[in-house]
């Protein structure tokens, strides 16, 4: 593996970390919803700005290993 490959390879690695992390955040935005409202809560705006951000993220980590086809919305 080329150093411009191992670059992008750890650059994907940061990126797929940081989509968990999104993910992390987005689960304990719905709880403290839960938390605070209880069955009546809905679906955080926090929440879904969250999943959208995720989603970019791994849509731009899928495009760096070389695999498009999780890119399509």
């Amino acid at each position: 593996m080329n150093d411009v490959e191992q670059q992008l390879d750890d650059l994907r690695s940061r990126l797929m970390t940081i989509a968990d992390e999104l993910t992390d955040l987005g689960i304990a935005a719905i709880q403290a919803a839960i938390d605070e409202d209880g069955a009546q809560a809905q679906r955080p705006e926090l929440e879904k700005r969250l999943s959208r951000a995720r989603r970019s993220v791994e849509k731009a980590a899928a495009i760096i290993g070389h695999r498009p086809e999780s890119t399509t919305i």
